[in-house]
């Protein structure tokens, strides 16, 4: 069989460690040929396709990033599925592995009902996907995040200031929640639990009246009680607001409202990056290889998913069909800690 890989959305650790496991245990186990799809959907229309032999994915379980190239293209622009079976007829593919997040796998499933023969796997760094306990690249961003919020205590600890850290989390707050928890946040503010301006900076006075350096996380999707989420302006190529820019709103507040010298800083795209942690590359790992199980018993329009600490495949129209959020006992748990 000859399948190829791709990979679309935002980058994300473990990419290629998913990359890695398909093709090794592809070739070794059931001698299938591969192919790498260059940036996502784009290289799909485009006709972008390159040969992925053994050879390349050697080593890559620690390397960041992806080789393949990723996009927020969206097919549906280029000719959408007809285009995409010219292609593959083109290069006699037999199957596709979509590895992505909920918009990927979205179109993925769009593939699946007009005959595509299409497997998933999950990736995004929010875990935001309700199908799967974890995905990849969440420890990592999680790990990333909590070493940059303990850093940035020392200087507001040195300067008696506030610190605000914008962390990723369009609709869910996962990565606020975790990094926020581990590094001792004195607020963690999350788009499933909008809070007024008042009690943010409530917290942040009762923080500073203790001595300390209050040290706030919020997540990019985070909107104060009444408004709306901030954003750039801007779209993808799925016409999804682009957003960022609630941090530094809520340093303006907390200074304008509390008189205390804040600072802004939005970690941004420093989360995605860099080496995938020991966690993300096993999980990733697995993930591939369950990936290449599913292609070879031709189970199309599923994706693979993590339940406790075994890889199950869901359907890929379960997959897509909520996405995971933070509970609001789970953010009242952290909440006791606040201030």
């Amino acid at each position: 069989m000859k399948i190829a890989l791709f990979t679309a959305g935002g980058d994300c650790p473990g990419l290629n460690a998913v990359i890695r496991g398909v093709v090794l245990k592809g070739d070794r186990i059931y001698d299938h040929e591969f192919v790498g799809v260059r940036d996502g959907f784009r290289g799909l229309v485009e006709d972008d396709i390159v040969p992925l032999p053994r050879q390349r994915v050697r080593g890559l379980s620690k390397v960041g990033g992806t080789i393949l190239g990723t996009s927020r293209v969206s097919p549906f622009d280029h000719g959408g599925t007809a285009r995409v079976k010219e292609v593959m007829d083109k290069h006699q593919i037999d199957a596709l592995i979509a590895i992505g997040g909920e918009g990927t796998l979205t179109v993925a499933r769009m593939f699946h009902e007009d005959g595509i023969n299409i497997v998933g796997v999950p990736k995004t760094i929010d875990n935001d996907l309700s199908a799967t306990d974890r995905t990849f690249g969440f420890d990592t961003a999680v790990s990333v995040a909590t070493e940059s919020i303990d850093r940035l205590r020392t200087t507001g600890e040195a300067h008696s200031r506030c610190m605000v850290v914008e962390v990723m989390g369009r609709h869910a707050g996962w990565i606020a929640l975790h990094s926020g928890i581990a590094s001792g946040a004195h607020a963690i503010l999350i788009p499933e639990v909008p809070v007024s301006q008042e009690q943010v900076c409530e917290w942040v006075q009762h923080a500073m009246d203790r001595g300390r350096a209050p040290m706030v996380v919020v997540a990019e999707g985070f909107r104060f009680e009444g408004a709306d989420q901030v954003d750039k302006g801007r779209t993808d190529g799925f016409g999804r607001p682009l957003l960022g820019g609630i941090g530094e709103q809520v340093t303006r507040i907390i200074e304008g409202r509390t008189g205390i010298e804040a600072r802004n800083t939005t970690l941004g795209h420093l989360q995605r990056g860099g080496v995938p942690s020991a966690d993300d590359r096993v999980l990733a790992t697995r993930f591939g290889t369950a990936a290449v199980d599913a292609v070879s018993n031709r189970m199309w329009g599923t994706m693979v998913a993590l339940r406790g600490v075994d890889i199950v495949n869901v359907n890929l129209q379960d997959a897509t069909r909520t996405l995971k959020s933070v509970t609001r006992a789970l953010w009242d748990e952290a909440a006791i800690l606040f201030g």
